[in-house]
Protein backbone atom coordinates (compact mmCIF):
# COMPACT_ATOMS: atom_id res chain seq x y z
CA UNK A 1 0.00 0.00 0.00
CA UNK A 2 1.24 3.48 -0.88
CA UNK A 3 0.06 6.95 -0.03
CA UNK A 4 0.22 9.53 -2.80
CA UNK A 5 0.86 13.18 -2.06
CA UNK A 6 0.66 16.09 -4.48
CA UNK A 7 3.28 18.69 -3.66
CA UNK A 8 1.52 22.04 -3.41
CA UNK A 9 4.26 24.59 -2.77
CA UNK A 10 3.45 28.05 -4.07
CA UNK A 11 5.49 30.51 -6.11
CA UNK A 12 5.21 32.83 -9.12
CA UNK A 13 5.41 29.97 -11.62
CA UNK A 14 4.49 32.16 -14.60
CA UNK A 15 7.08 34.74 -13.56
CA UNK A 16 9.81 32.13 -13.27
CA UNK A 17 8.74 30.67 -16.62
CA UNK A 18 9.16 34.05 -18.34
CA UNK A 19 12.41 34.84 -16.52
CA UNK A 20 14.16 31.56 -17.31
CA UNK A 21 12.40 30.61 -20.58
CA UNK A 22 10.84 27.47 -19.16
CA UNK A 23 7.27 26.19 -18.89
CA UNK A 24 5.24 26.75 -15.70
CA UNK A 25 5.33 22.97 -15.21
CA UNK A 26 9.12 22.99 -14.88
CA UNK A 27 8.90 26.10 -12.70
CA UNK A 28 6.61 24.21 -10.36
CA UNK A 29 9.02 21.27 -10.24
CA UNK A 30 11.83 23.65 -9.26
CA UNK A 31 9.71 24.99 -6.42
CA UNK A 32 9.08 21.41 -5.33
CA UNK A 33 12.87 21.08 -5.00
CA UNK A 34 12.61 23.72 -2.25
CA UNK A 35 13.78 26.66 -4.35
CA UNK A 36 12.25 29.93 -3.20
CA UNK A 37 14.09 32.68 -5.06
CA UNK A 38 15.31 33.51 -8.54
CA UNK A 39 18.98 33.22 -7.54
CA UNK A 40 18.42 29.62 -6.42
CA UNK A 41 16.68 28.85 -9.70
CA UNK A 42 19.51 30.44 -11.69
CA UNK A 43 22.08 28.40 -9.76
CA UNK A 44 20.10 25.20 -10.29
CA UNK A 45 19.62 25.67 -14.02
CA UNK A 46 22.91 27.27 -14.94
CA UNK A 47 25.24 26.99 -11.96
CA UNK A 48 28.98 26.54 -12.62
CA UNK A 49 32.00 25.75 -10.49
CA UNK A 50 32.18 29.46 -9.73
CA UNK A 51 28.99 29.00 -7.71
CA UNK A 52 30.55 26.38 -5.45
CA UNK A 53 31.70 27.31 -1.97
CA UNK A 54 35.22 28.29 -1.01
CA UNK A 55 37.20 25.50 0.66
CA UNK A 56 38.42 28.04 3.22
CA UNK A 57 34.95 28.07 4.77
CA UNK A 58 35.58 24.59 6.14
CA UNK A 59 36.70 24.64 9.75
CA UNK A 60 40.43 23.89 10.19
CA UNK A 61 41.20 24.17 6.46
CA UNK A 62 43.85 26.83 7.15
CA UNK A 63 45.50 24.64 9.75
CA UNK A 64 45.39 21.53 7.58
CA UNK A 65 47.00 23.32 4.63
CA UNK A 66 49.75 24.76 6.85
CA UNK A 67 50.55 21.40 8.46
CA UNK A 68 50.59 19.50 5.16
CA UNK A 69 52.81 22.05 3.43
CA UNK A 70 55.17 22.04 6.42
CA UNK A 71 55.36 18.23 6.25
CA UNK A 72 56.13 18.35 2.52
CA UNK A 73 58.80 21.05 3.10
CA UNK A 74 60.39 18.88 5.81
CA UNK A 75 60.24 15.75 3.61
CA UNK A 76 58.06 13.96 6.16
CA UNK A 77 56.49 10.77 4.86
CA UNK A 78 52.71 11.17 4.52
CA UNK A 79 50.25 8.29 4.50
CA UNK A 80 46.70 8.73 3.24
CA UNK A 81 44.32 6.35 5.03
CA UNK A 82 40.95 5.97 3.35
CA UNK A 83 38.05 3.55 3.38
CA UNK A 84 37.05 0.51 1.34
CA UNK A 85 33.96 1.93 -0.37
CA UNK A 86 33.83 4.08 -3.52
CA UNK A 87 33.88 7.33 -1.56
CA UNK A 88 36.90 6.23 0.44
CA UNK A 89 38.79 4.92 -2.60
CA UNK A 90 38.09 8.04 -4.66
CA UNK A 91 39.01 10.34 -1.76
CA UNK A 92 42.25 8.38 -1.33
CA UNK A 93 43.01 8.76 -5.03
CA UNK A 94 42.34 12.51 -4.88
CA UNK A 95 44.55 13.13 -1.84
CA UNK A 96 47.41 10.84 -2.86
CA UNK A 97 47.68 12.18 -6.41
CA UNK A 98 47.41 15.78 -5.28
CA UNK A 99 50.02 15.40 -2.54
CA UNK A 100 52.45 13.63 -4.88
CA UNK A 101 52.11 16.44 -7.42
CA UNK A 102 53.14 18.88 -4.68
CA UNK A 103 56.26 16.79 -4.11
CA UNK A 104 55.16 14.87 -1.04
CA UNK A 105 56.47 11.42 -0.21
CA UNK A 106 52.92 10.10 -0.02
CA UNK A 107 51.43 6.62 -0.16
CA UNK A 108 48.01 5.10 0.57
CA UNK A 109 46.61 2.56 3.00
CA UNK A 110 43.03 1.35 2.71
CA UNK A 111 41.66 -0.82 5.53
CA UNK A 112 40.66 -4.38 4.73
CA UNK A 113 36.94 -4.69 5.38
CA UNK A 114 37.23 -8.00 7.25
CA UNK A 115 40.68 -7.86 8.86
CA UNK A 116 40.73 -4.16 9.75
CA UNK A 117 37.14 -2.98 9.72
CA UNK A 118 36.07 0.59 9.01
CA UNK A 119 38.48 3.50 9.32
CA UNK A 120 41.51 3.96 11.51
CA UNK A 121 42.49 1.18 13.88
CA UNK A 122 45.47 0.37 16.07
CA UNK A 123 46.94 -1.99 13.46
CA UNK A 124 47.10 0.75 10.83
CA UNK A 125 48.73 3.12 13.32
CA UNK A 126 51.31 0.51 14.25
CA UNK A 127 52.07 -0.14 10.58
CA UNK A 128 52.53 3.59 9.99
CA UNK A 129 54.99 3.76 12.89
CA UNK A 130 56.96 0.79 11.59
CA UNK A 131 57.11 2.33 8.12
CA UNK A 132 58.45 5.62 9.41
CA UNK A 133 55.34 7.62 8.53
CA UNK A 134 55.40 11.11 10.03
CA UNK A 135 51.91 12.28 9.07
CA UNK A 136 48.58 10.58 8.48
CA UNK A 137 45.86 12.26 6.44
CA UNK A 138 42.54 10.46 6.73
CA UNK A 139 39.72 10.64 4.22
CA UNK A 140 36.12 9.49 4.59
CA UNK A 141 36.99 8.43 8.15
CA UNK A 142 38.69 9.61 11.30
CA UNK A 143 36.02 11.70 12.99
CA UNK A 144 35.21 8.81 15.36
CA UNK A 145 38.79 7.55 15.81
CA UNK A 146 39.89 9.51 18.89
CA UNK A 147 41.72 6.57 20.58
CA UNK A 148 43.62 5.68 17.42
CA UNK A 149 44.61 9.30 16.79
CA UNK A 150 45.76 9.58 20.41
CA UNK A 151 47.92 6.50 19.80
CA UNK A 152 49.41 8.10 16.68
CA UNK A 153 50.12 11.26 18.67
CA UNK A 154 51.99 9.21 21.30
CA UNK A 155 54.28 7.95 18.52
CA UNK A 156 54.90 11.46 17.25
CA UNK A 157 52.81 10.91 14.12
CA UNK A 158 50.86 14.02 13.11
CA UNK A 159 47.26 13.49 12.02
CA UNK A 160 44.98 15.55 9.80
CA UNK A 161 41.39 14.31 9.60
CA UNK A 162 39.18 14.85 6.55
CA UNK A 163 35.76 13.27 6.92
CA UNK A 164 32.07 13.93 6.39
CA UNK A 165 30.39 11.59 8.86
CA UNK A 166 28.47 12.59 11.97
CA UNK A 167 30.62 13.79 14.85
CA UNK A 168 30.39 11.57 17.96
CA UNK A 169 28.73 13.30 20.89
CA UNK A 170 27.56 12.86 24.46
CA UNK A 171 24.54 14.43 26.12
CA UNK A 172 25.20 15.86 29.57
CA UNK A 173 22.42 17.54 31.53
CA UNK A 174 20.40 17.86 28.35
CA UNK A 175 23.27 19.52 26.49
CA UNK A 176 24.92 17.89 23.48
CA UNK A 177 28.72 18.03 23.46
CA UNK A 178 30.75 16.95 20.42
CA UNK A 179 33.72 14.63 20.86
CA UNK A 180 36.22 15.75 18.23
CA UNK A 181 39.37 13.62 17.84
CA UNK A 182 42.73 15.05 19.02
CA UNK A 183 44.11 15.69 15.52
CA UNK A 184 46.12 18.74 14.41
CA UNK A 185 43.25 19.66 12.10
CA UNK A 186 39.77 18.20 11.71
CA UNK A 187 37.95 19.01 8.48
CA UNK A 188 34.37 17.80 8.65
CA UNK A 189 31.40 19.96 7.58
CA UNK A 190 29.19 18.19 10.15
CA UNK A 191 31.00 19.93 13.04
CA UNK A 192 28.82 22.40 14.93
CA UNK A 193 31.43 25.16 14.70
CA UNK A 194 32.02 24.68 10.97
CA UNK A 195 30.62 27.57 8.91
CA UNK A 196 30.50 25.69 5.61
CA UNK A 197 27.13 26.56 3.97
CA UNK A 198 26.34 23.05 2.70
CA UNK A 199 27.32 20.21 5.06
CA UNK A 200 25.88 17.49 2.80
CA UNK A 201 29.11 16.76 0.91
CA UNK A 202 30.87 13.39 0.82
CA UNK A 203 34.41 12.39 1.74
CA UNK A 204 35.59 12.68 -1.85
CA UNK A 205 34.39 16.28 -2.06
CA UNK A 206 36.06 17.15 1.26
CA UNK A 207 39.31 15.74 -0.18
CA UNK A 208 38.75 17.70 -3.40
CA UNK A 209 38.21 20.90 -1.39
CA UNK A 210 41.50 20.30 0.43
CA UNK A 211 43.31 19.90 -2.90
CA UNK A 212 41.62 23.07 -4.19
CA UNK A 213 42.85 24.98 -1.13
CA UNK A 214 46.38 23.60 -1.57
CA UNK A 215 46.35 24.62 -5.25
CA UNK A 216 45.29 28.15 -4.28
CA UNK A 217 47.86 28.46 -1.48
CA UNK A 218 50.81 27.07 -3.48
CA UNK A 219 49.89 28.46 -6.89
CA UNK A 220 50.88 25.10 -8.40
CA UNK A 221 49.89 25.16 -12.07
CA UNK A 222 50.22 21.36 -12.28
CA UNK A 223 47.89 20.76 -9.34
CA UNK A 224 45.41 23.29 -10.70
CA UNK A 225 45.37 21.40 -14.01
CA UNK A 226 44.88 18.05 -12.25
CA UNK A 227 41.90 19.45 -10.34
CA UNK A 228 39.95 18.88 -13.57
CA UNK A 229 40.52 15.12 -13.25
CA UNK A 230 40.06 15.10 -9.46
CA UNK A 231 36.65 16.71 -9.96
CA UNK A 232 35.59 13.54 -11.81
CA UNK A 233 36.25 11.49 -8.69
CA UNK A 234 34.51 13.98 -6.43
CA UNK A 235 31.43 13.55 -8.66
CA UNK A 236 31.72 9.75 -8.64
CA UNK A 237 32.02 9.79 -4.83
CA UNK A 238 28.98 12.03 -4.45
CA UNK A 239 26.71 9.75 -6.47
CA UNK A 240 28.00 6.47 -5.05
CA UNK A 241 27.82 7.66 -1.45
CA UNK A 242 24.16 8.58 -2.11
CA UNK A 243 24.55 12.26 -1.30
CA UNK A 244 21.66 14.58 -2.12
CA UNK A 245 22.04 16.08 -5.60
CA UNK A 246 21.23 19.62 -4.65
CA UNK A 247 23.13 22.85 -4.02
CA UNK A 248 26.81 22.45 -4.91
CA UNK A 249 26.58 18.66 -5.06
CA UNK A 250 24.44 18.96 -8.17
CA UNK A 251 26.94 21.34 -9.78
CA UNK A 252 29.90 19.09 -8.94
CA UNK A 253 28.18 16.01 -10.37
CA UNK A 254 26.99 17.86 -13.47
CA UNK A 255 30.46 19.27 -14.16
CA UNK A 256 32.12 15.99 -13.22
CA UNK A 257 29.95 14.03 -15.64
CA UNK A 258 30.88 16.43 -18.45
CA UNK A 259 34.53 15.60 -17.80
CA UNK A 260 34.01 11.87 -17.18
CA UNK A 261 32.53 11.50 -20.67
CA UNK A 262 35.96 12.45 -22.00
CA UNK A 263 38.09 11.24 -19.11
CA UNK A 264 41.81 10.72 -19.42
CA UNK A 265 41.81 8.26 -16.53
CA UNK A 266 42.61 4.83 -17.95
CA UNK A 267 40.79 2.98 -15.17
CA UNK A 268 37.47 4.76 -15.60
CA UNK A 269 37.70 4.43 -19.39
CA UNK A 270 38.28 0.69 -19.04
CA UNK A 271 35.38 0.21 -16.60
CA UNK A 272 33.10 2.11 -18.96
CA UNK A 273 34.17 -0.08 -21.87
CA UNK A 274 33.88 -3.50 -20.18
CA UNK A 275 30.36 -2.58 -19.04
CA UNK A 276 29.31 -1.55 -22.55
CA UNK A 277 28.54 2.08 -21.65
CA UNK A 278 28.59 4.70 -24.39
CA UNK A 279 30.85 7.40 -22.86
CA UNK A 280 28.77 10.18 -24.44
CA UNK A 281 25.67 8.88 -22.65
CA UNK A 282 27.33 8.41 -19.26
CA UNK A 283 24.89 9.50 -16.54
CA UNK A 284 24.55 9.59 -12.77
CA UNK A 285 22.68 6.28 -13.10
CA UNK A 286 25.77 4.63 -14.62
CA UNK A 287 27.97 5.99 -11.83
CA UNK A 288 25.67 4.75 -9.08
CA UNK A 289 24.54 1.43 -10.50
CA UNK A 290 27.30 0.25 -12.86
CA UNK A 291 30.70 1.90 -12.30
CA UNK A 292 30.34 2.29 -8.52
CA UNK A 293 29.32 -1.31 -7.78
CA UNK A 294 32.33 -2.60 -9.74
CA UNK A 295 34.67 -0.45 -7.64
CA UNK A 296 32.82 -1.47 -4.47
CA UNK A 297 33.01 -5.18 -5.26
CA UNK A 298 36.75 -5.33 -4.57
CA UNK A 299 36.32 -3.90 -1.09
CA UNK A 300 33.47 -6.32 -0.43
CA UNK A 301 34.92 -9.60 -1.66
CA UNK A 302 38.66 -8.96 -1.88
CA UNK A 303 40.59 -5.78 -1.11
CA UNK A 304 39.74 -2.22 -2.12
CA UNK A 305 43.40 -1.71 -3.01
CA UNK A 306 42.54 -3.33 -6.36
CA UNK A 307 40.02 -0.59 -7.06
CA UNK A 308 42.60 2.08 -6.22
CA UNK A 309 45.17 0.34 -8.43
CA UNK A 310 42.66 0.39 -11.30
CA UNK A 311 42.23 4.15 -10.96
CA UNK A 312 46.02 4.54 -10.84
CA UNK A 313 46.56 2.42 -14.00
CA UNK A 314 49.24 3.84 -16.29
CA UNK A 315 48.14 2.25 -19.58
CA UNK A 316 45.15 0.70 -21.34
CA UNK A 317 46.32 -2.93 -21.14
CA UNK A 318 46.84 -2.73 -17.39
CA UNK A 319 43.51 -0.95 -16.91
CA UNK A 320 41.47 -3.36 -19.06
CA UNK A 321 42.83 -6.39 -17.21
CA UNK A 322 41.92 -4.87 -13.85
CA UNK A 323 38.51 -3.67 -15.07
CA UNK A 324 37.53 -7.14 -16.29
CA UNK A 325 38.49 -8.62 -12.92
CA UNK A 326 36.40 -6.03 -11.10
CA UNK A 327 33.38 -6.71 -13.32
CA UNK A 328 33.68 -10.45 -12.64
CA UNK A 329 33.85 -9.78 -8.92
CA UNK A 330 30.75 -7.61 -9.14
CA UNK A 331 28.86 -10.31 -11.04
CA UNK A 332 29.74 -12.74 -8.24
CA UNK A 333 28.62 -10.19 -5.66
CA UNK A 334 25.22 -9.88 -7.38
CA UNK A 335 24.59 -13.62 -7.08
CA UNK A 336 25.64 -13.67 -3.43
CA UNK A 337 23.38 -10.70 -2.73
CA UNK A 338 20.33 -12.45 -4.18
CA UNK A 339 20.99 -15.43 -1.94
CA UNK A 340 21.40 -13.15 1.08
CA UNK A 341 18.11 -11.36 0.40
CA UNK A 342 16.33 -14.71 0.19
CA UNK A 343 17.83 -15.73 3.56
CA UNK A 344 16.71 -12.43 5.11
CA UNK A 345 13.15 -12.91 3.88
CA UNK A 346 13.10 -16.46 5.31
CA UNK A 347 14.40 -15.12 8.64
CA UNK A 348 11.57 -12.59 8.81
CA UNK A 349 8.98 -15.23 7.98
CA UNK A 350 10.30 -17.68 10.57
CA UNK A 351 10.99 -15.30 13.45
CA UNK A 352 7.58 -13.64 13.52
CA UNK A 353 8.80 -10.05 13.75
CA UNK A 354 5.55 -8.42 12.57
CA UNK A 355 5.44 -6.20 15.66
CA UNK A 356 8.97 -4.84 15.25
CA UNK A 357 9.32 -1.28 14.04
CA UNK A 358 13.05 -1.72 13.40
CA UNK A 359 14.02 -5.00 11.73
CA UNK A 360 17.16 -6.60 13.15
CA UNK A 361 18.09 -9.63 11.06
CA UNK A 362 21.00 -11.85 12.08
CA UNK A 363 22.45 -13.89 9.20
CA UNK A 364 25.68 -15.46 10.50
CA UNK A 365 26.51 -17.24 7.23
CA UNK A 366 26.17 -14.21 4.96
CA UNK A 367 29.38 -12.49 3.85
CA UNK A 368 29.70 -9.43 6.08
CA UNK A 369 30.48 -7.16 3.12
CA UNK A 370 26.98 -7.68 1.72
CA UNK A 371 25.09 -6.57 4.84
CA UNK A 372 24.51 -3.01 3.63
CA UNK A 373 23.21 -4.04 0.21
CA UNK A 374 20.87 -6.64 1.70
CA UNK A 375 19.65 -4.13 4.30
CA UNK A 376 18.82 -1.72 1.48
CA UNK A 377 16.83 -4.36 -0.39
CA UNK A 378 14.83 -5.36 2.68
CA UNK A 379 14.21 -1.71 3.54
CA UNK A 380 12.79 -1.17 0.03
CA UNK A 381 10.47 -4.18 0.19
CA UNK A 382 9.25 -3.73 3.80
CA UNK A 383 9.66 0.03 4.30
CA UNK A 384 11.09 -0.31 7.81
CA UNK A 385 14.51 0.63 9.17
CA UNK A 386 16.67 -2.48 8.78
CA UNK A 387 19.87 -3.80 10.34
CA UNK A 388 21.54 -6.82 8.78
CA UNK A 389 23.99 -8.47 11.16
CA UNK A 390 26.58 -11.05 10.14
CA UNK A 391 29.27 -13.03 11.97
CA UNK A 392 32.72 -11.53 11.54
CA UNK A 393 36.16 -12.64 12.65
CA UNK A 394 35.78 -10.81 15.95
CA UNK A 395 32.12 -10.83 16.89
CA UNK A 396 29.13 -9.53 14.97
CA UNK A 397 29.29 -6.86 12.28
CA UNK A 398 26.38 -5.16 10.62
CA UNK A 399 24.99 -2.40 8.46
CA UNK A 400 21.75 -0.47 8.68
CA UNK A 401 19.57 1.36 6.19
CA UNK A 402 16.80 3.70 7.28
CA UNK A 403 13.57 5.30 6.11
CA UNK A 404 12.39 8.89 6.10
CA UNK A 405 11.73 10.09 9.64
CA UNK A 406 14.14 7.74 11.44
CA UNK A 407 17.63 9.14 12.11
CA UNK A 408 19.57 5.92 12.34
CA UNK A 409 22.78 7.28 13.88
CA UNK A 410 20.95 9.17 16.62
CA UNK A 411 18.87 6.07 17.40
CA UNK A 412 22.06 4.05 17.73
CA UNK A 413 23.55 6.51 20.22
CA UNK A 414 20.65 5.65 22.53
CA UNK A 415 21.80 2.00 22.67
CA UNK A 416 25.53 2.54 22.18
CA UNK A 417 26.32 0.32 25.17
CA UNK A 418 25.88 -2.67 22.87
CA UNK A 419 28.48 -1.61 20.31
CA UNK A 420 32.21 -2.12 20.28
CA UNK A 421 32.28 0.28 17.33
CA UNK A 422 29.66 2.20 15.36
CA UNK A 423 29.17 5.19 13.09
CA UNK A 424 27.03 6.57 10.30
CA UNK A 425 24.41 9.20 9.56
CA UNK A 426 20.64 9.61 9.24
CA UNK A 427 20.00 7.02 6.53
CA UNK A 428 22.82 4.48 6.96
CA UNK A 429 25.15 3.14 9.62
CA UNK A 430 27.66 0.43 10.44
CA UNK A 431 28.43 -1.37 13.68
CA UNK A 432 30.36 -4.06 15.51
CA UNK A 433 29.07 -5.84 18.62
CA UNK A 434 29.18 -9.02 20.66
CA UNK A 435 26.98 -11.90 19.54
CA UNK A 436 25.39 -12.27 22.97
CA UNK A 437 24.05 -8.68 22.75
CA UNK A 438 22.13 -9.08 19.49
CA UNK A 439 18.75 -9.83 21.05
CA UNK A 440 19.05 -7.08 23.67
CA UNK A 441 20.04 -4.63 20.93
CA UNK A 442 16.94 -5.58 18.92
CA UNK A 443 14.70 -5.27 21.99
CA UNK A 444 15.97 -1.87 23.15
CA UNK A 445 16.16 -0.40 19.67
CA UNK A 446 12.48 -1.19 19.17
CA UNK A 447 11.53 -0.07 22.67
CA UNK A 448 13.05 3.36 21.97
CA UNK A 449 11.62 3.69 18.46
CA UNK A 450 9.10 6.51 18.14
CA UNK A 451 7.86 5.76 14.62
CA UNK A 452 4.08 5.56 14.13
CA UNK A 453 2.14 3.15 11.85
CA UNK A 454 1.77 5.80 9.13
CA UNK A 455 5.57 6.14 8.95
CA UNK A 456 5.76 2.65 7.45
CA UNK A 457 3.47 3.49 4.52
CA UNK A 458 5.61 4.35 1.47
CA UNK A 459 5.05 7.92 0.35
CA UNK A 460 4.78 8.81 -3.34
CA UNK A 461 5.39 12.50 -3.95
CA UNK A 462 3.69 13.76 -7.11
CA UNK A 463 5.22 16.90 -8.63
CA UNK A 464 2.37 17.79 -10.96
CA UNK A 465 -1.03 16.14 -11.65
CA UNK A 466 -0.90 16.27 -15.45
CA UNK A 467 -2.84 14.48 -18.20
CA UNK A 468 -0.49 12.14 -19.94
CA UNK A 469 -1.24 13.65 -23.36
CA UNK A 470 -0.16 17.10 -22.12
CA UNK A 471 3.46 16.05 -22.25
CA UNK A 472 5.25 16.85 -25.49
CA UNK A 473 8.80 16.81 -26.84
CA UNK A 474 9.47 20.37 -25.68
CA UNK A 475 8.59 19.49 -22.09
CA UNK A 476 10.65 16.30 -22.26
CA UNK A 477 13.66 18.32 -23.44
CA UNK A 478 13.10 20.93 -20.73
CA UNK A 479 13.10 18.21 -18.09
CA UNK A 480 16.65 17.35 -19.18
CA UNK A 481 17.68 20.75 -17.77
CA UNK A 482 16.98 19.30 -14.33
CA UNK A 483 19.54 16.50 -14.68
CA UNK A 484 21.48 14.88 -13.11
CA UNK A 485 18.77 13.11 -11.18
CA UNK A 486 19.27 11.26 -7.92
CA UNK A 487 18.64 11.52 -4.20
CA UNK A 488 17.41 15.01 -3.37
CA UNK A 489 16.66 15.71 -7.03
CA UNK A 490 14.46 12.83 -8.21
CA UNK A 491 13.21 12.52 -11.75
CA UNK A 492 9.91 14.48 -11.89
CA UNK A 493 6.80 12.45 -11.23
CA UNK A 494 3.42 13.24 -12.82
CA UNK A 495 0.00 11.70 -12.22
CA UNK A 496 -3.02 10.90 -14.41
CA UNK A 497 -6.25 9.71 -12.81
CA UNK A 498 -8.28 6.89 -14.39
CA UNK A 499 -6.17 6.27 -17.45
CA UNK A 500 -7.92 3.55 -19.51
CA UNK A 501 -5.69 0.51 -20.13
CA UNK A 502 -6.71 -1.12 -23.42
CA UNK A 503 -4.07 -3.69 -24.29
CA UNK A 504 -0.66 -4.89 -23.17
CA UNK A 505 2.40 -6.61 -24.56
CA UNK A 506 5.19 -8.17 -22.49
CA UNK A 507 8.71 -7.48 -23.69
CA UNK A 508 12.29 -8.55 -23.09
CA UNK A 509 14.02 -11.90 -23.26
CA UNK A 510 12.50 -12.91 -19.91
CA UNK A 511 9.20 -11.05 -20.37
CA UNK A 512 10.00 -8.81 -17.41
CA UNK A 513 8.68 -5.49 -18.76
CA UNK A 514 5.62 -4.46 -20.72
CA UNK A 515 4.17 -1.84 -23.03
CA UNK A 516 0.53 -0.81 -22.69
CA UNK A 517 -1.77 1.12 -24.97
CA UNK A 518 -3.89 3.56 -22.99
CA UNK A 519 -6.66 6.05 -23.71
CA UNK A 520 -7.23 9.44 -22.07
CA UNK A 521 -10.49 11.23 -21.32
CA UNK A 522 -10.11 13.16 -24.58
CA UNK A 523 -9.88 9.95 -26.58
CA UNK A 524 -6.15 10.33 -27.26
CA UNK A 525 -4.14 7.12 -27.29
CA UNK A 526 -0.49 6.61 -26.35
CA UNK A 527 1.94 3.98 -25.13
CA UNK A 528 3.03 3.51 -21.51
CA UNK A 529 5.96 1.26 -20.55
CA UNK A 530 6.43 -0.45 -17.19
CA UNK A 531 9.68 -1.93 -15.88
CA UNK A 532 8.32 -2.96 -12.47
CA UNK A 533 6.93 -6.21 -11.08
CA UNK A 534 4.50 -7.54 -13.72
CA UNK A 535 3.18 -10.28 -11.44
CA UNK A 536 2.29 -7.72 -8.80
CA UNK A 537 0.58 -5.50 -11.38
CA UNK A 538 -1.34 -8.51 -12.65
CA UNK A 539 -2.51 -9.34 -9.12
CA UNK A 540 -3.63 -5.71 -8.74
CA UNK A 541 -5.75 -5.99 -11.89
CA UNK A 542 -7.29 -9.27 -10.76
CA UNK A 543 -8.20 -7.84 -7.36
CA UNK A 544 -9.59 -4.55 -8.67
CA UNK A 545 -11.40 -5.71 -11.83
CA UNK A 546 -12.05 -9.38 -11.17
CA UNK A 547 -10.59 -12.75 -12.20
CA UNK A 548 -9.33 -12.92 -15.78
CA UNK A 549 -8.59 -9.19 -16.01
CA UNK A 550 -4.85 -9.66 -16.49
CA UNK A 551 -5.36 -12.14 -19.33
CA UNK A 552 -7.97 -9.86 -20.92
CA UNK A 553 -5.55 -6.93 -20.94
CA UNK A 554 -2.79 -8.87 -22.68
CA UNK A 555 -5.36 -10.27 -25.14
CA UNK A 556 -6.34 -6.73 -26.13
CA UNK A 557 -9.72 -6.74 -24.38
CA UNK A 558 -8.90 -4.24 -21.63
CA UNK A 559 -11.06 -1.35 -20.54
CA UNK A 560 -9.60 -0.77 -17.08
CA UNK A 561 -9.35 2.70 -15.48
CA UNK A 562 -6.06 2.88 -13.53
CA UNK A 563 -4.56 5.94 -11.89
CA UNK A 564 -0.91 6.21 -12.87
CA UNK A 565 2.11 8.07 -11.54
CA UNK A 566 4.52 8.36 -14.46
CA UNK A 567 7.75 9.89 -15.70
CA UNK A 568 8.14 11.66 -19.01
CA UNK A 569 11.27 11.42 -21.12
CA UNK A 570 12.80 10.64 -24.48
CA UNK A 571 13.79 7.24 -25.80
CA UNK A 572 16.21 6.81 -28.69
CA UNK A 573 16.32 3.46 -30.44
CA UNK A 574 18.12 2.78 -33.71
CA UNK A 575 18.44 6.46 -34.42
CA UNK A 576 14.77 7.29 -33.79
CA UNK A 577 13.77 9.45 -30.83
CA UNK A 578 10.27 9.40 -29.40
CA UNK A 579 8.42 10.44 -26.27
CA UNK A 580 8.36 7.83 -23.56
CA UNK A 581 5.94 7.59 -20.63
CA UNK A 582 7.16 5.28 -17.87
CA UNK A 583 4.68 4.06 -15.26
CA UNK A 584 6.23 4.09 -11.77
CA UNK A 585 3.18 3.61 -9.53
CA UNK A 586 -0.47 2.67 -9.98
CA UNK A 587 -3.66 2.58 -7.96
Amino acid sequence: MEKWYVTMKKADFDGWARKFNITPVVARILRNRNMTGEEEVRKFLGGTLEDCYSPWLLKDMDRAVEEILAAIESDISIRVIGDYDVDGVCASYILTKGLQILGARADTAIPHRIHDGYGLNDHLIEMARQDGVGMIVTCDNGIAAAPQIALANSYGIKVVVTDHHEVPFVTEDGTRRELAPPALAVIDPKQERCSYPFPGICGGVVAYKLMTALAERTGSAELKDVLEELLEFAALSTVCDVMELKDENRILVKEGLNRLRHTRNQGIRALTEVNGIDPEKLSAYHLGFVIGPCLNATGRLDTAKRALELLQSKNRVEAMTAARELKELNDSRKNMTLQGVEQAERFLAQQGMEGDKVLVIYLPEVHESLAGIIAGRIRESHHHPVFILTKGEEGVKGSGRSIEGYHMYQAMTEVKQYFTKFGGHAMAAGLSMREEDVEAFRRDLNRNCRLEPEDFIPKVHIDVPMPIDYGDMRLAEELELLEPFGVGNPRPLFAHKDLIFLTGHKMGANQTCARYQVRTETGARCQVVFFGDLDKFGAFLEEKFGPGSEAALYAGRGNFPVSVAYQLGKNTYRGNTELQYVMQHYS
